[in-house]
């Protein structure tokens, strides 16, 4: 894994206000993280900016029935979201 500028872990469904917001704010460089509710947006988010890598944690992908929904992500486990949380240079919770 390659260092990230910010990574944006959002935990808000696709619905809410803050959802959009993050997908607004988020840079080349940048990397989000969904977990929680915020991995329904695998099912309705159609592409990102170029420069941005997408990671959807894995046990909330396969408790919402829609890990199949992540070939636009990589799956990720817990101790790979630390590991996440430990490149980037700053963490944005959403």
């Amino acid at each position: 894994m390659t260092e990230i500028d910010t990574l944006h872990i959002l935990n808000k469904a696709p619905e809410h206000p803050r959802s959009a917001e993050c997908l607004r704010a988020i840079e080349p460089g940048d990397a989000l993280l969904l977990i929680e509710s915020a991995v329904l947006t695998l099912a309705t988010c159609s592409e990102l900016r170029a420069g941005i890598t997408l990671y959807a944690l894995a046990p909330d992908a396969l408790a919402r029935g829609i890990a199949q929904n992540a070939v636009k992500a990589s799956l990720v486990d817990f101790p790979a979201m630390v590991e996440l949380t430990a490149q980037a240079q700053k963490v944005i919770s959403w």
